[in-house]
């Protein structure tokens, strides 16, 4: 289906409505990293280059009905005023009389920062009423947030749906869905993909719908351990899902049945407590002894997963091959890193910790396209539709 995009739309002189992704890390007070707020920046500055009035809306962690005050997005708004040169306001709520103020007082080319909207418990319930006070703030509405497409919530959902008609996808948006489309409808080949992570529950879905397009697969990180056991190693006591043993070996026998090259380390690093001081050990995979748990992949597996990458045209990793937050078990994923930054193949990172690994390690530029939502890269990758997408196909709002 044909989707509404931002740049169809006739935004000058409106109240523009702009759905954005800005649940950035705070640390001691400061944001930690920017990118999910510089990812919107092409969007907000086209918005306002149309003398537009701006009221953005996002949501910043998870929220109580206590509101905490570390999430609220007076920080991100604070943040966001440094970075463009027009006007950036901030309501302490999101549809209060005070919001509606400040909203009816915002100047063409001026920038409204709503409270965090997920303090309203509303939000998440998709309420429509909740959303007929946000429609009111104006007569355009754009979704630039890919990272909460996957969530049917008001913001995301019902509230596009009471636009009558102008509810588009922004730039993130448009640029995320076209590079999902170019990985399933028409990837070039050989076509790798790498999945990681701690449990193989969190992505049985996206392993399934990679084997029927991938020609190759990586597994790494925890979740490489259900399937070493289900093919009779002895992994200690090493992070696992017992109850997923016979889907890891359907999955074994899918990859064969597909004619995909399946991957799996064959030396690791170890230790015997989860541990940033703990003592990393090398094993080969048939002498892991019974007390030392699997926190990295080897070198003689980092060498093999680059032949592997080295030979292919396209590549798309979600998920840390290791405990790479741990300096003695972040070797793996570093070096996969490295090996992608310096790939001649087209590198899509599938957001989560694989975004937060590759900024990390200082590759992000390095890299084709760095997703801002893991869970709904996720989603696409398994083929479903995301609802905050579905809303804005045409004929649908």
């Amino acid at each position: 289906m044909e989707m509404n995009l931002m740049r169809d739309a006739d935004l000058e002189n409106r109240s523009v409505l702009l759905r954005v992704d800005f649940n950035v890390p705070i640390n001691g007070g400061k944001i930690s990293d920017d990118t999910r707020i510089r990812a919107a920046i092409p969007t907000i500055n086209y918005i306002l280059e149309r003398n537009a009035r701006l009221i953005i809306i996002s949501h910043l962690g998870r929220p109580t009905s206590e509101r905490e005050a570390e999430f609220s997005l007076k920080i991100v708004a604070e943040y966001l005023n440094d970075l463009i040169e027009n006007k950036v306001l901030f309501a302490a709520d999101t549809v209060d009389e005070e919001a509606k103020s400040l909203v009816e007082g915002l100047g063409n080319g001026e920038v409204l920062v709503l409270e965090n909207v997920r303090y309203n418990q509303e939000e998440k319930a998709n309420d429509e009423e909740f959303a007929n006070k946000l429609a009111s703030f104006g007569s355009v509405y754009i979704n630039d947030a890919f990272g909460v497409s996957h969530r049917a919530h008001a913001s995301v959902v019902a509230l596009p749906k009471l636009m009558e008609g102008k509810a588009y996808a922004g730039m993130l948006l448009e640029k995320e869905l076209v590079y999902a489309n170019k990985i399933l409808a028409n990837p070039a080949r050989p076509f790798t993909a790498i999945i990681g992570g701690s449990k193989v529950s969190d992505k049985i879905g996206v392993i399934k719908s990679l084997l029927s397009v991938v020609d190759n697969l990586i597994i790494g990180g925890g979740m490489a351990n259900t399937f070493l056991l289900a093919k009779g190693y002895e992994i200690g006591k090493s992070l696992h899902e017992a109850e997923k043993l016979d889907l890891a070996g359907e999955l074994i026998k899918l990859a064969k049945d597909k004619g995909v090259n399946l991957y799996l380390p064959y030396d690791v690093v170890t230790a015997k407590e989860f541990s940033a001081n703990s003592e990393p050990h090398y094993f080969e995979l048939a002498e892991i002894p019974d007390d030392e748990m699997i926190l990295d992949i080897g070198p003689k597996t980092c060498e093999e997963f680059a032949d592997v990458l080295n030979n292919s045209r396209l590549i798309v990793w979600n998920g840390p091959v290791g405990v790479f937050e741990m300096e003695a078990f972040s070797v793996g994923t570093r070096t996969i890193a490295a090996y992608l930054a310096a790939s001649n193949a087209e590198v899509v990172i599938g957001g989560g910790d694989s975004a937060a690994a590759i900024t990390q390690f200082g590759y992000a530029d390095d890299m084709d396209h760095i997703s801002t939502g893991g869970g709904a890269f996720l989603e696409l990758m398994e083929g479903k539709t995301l609802p905050g997408v579905a809303v804005l196909h045409k004929g649908e709002n």
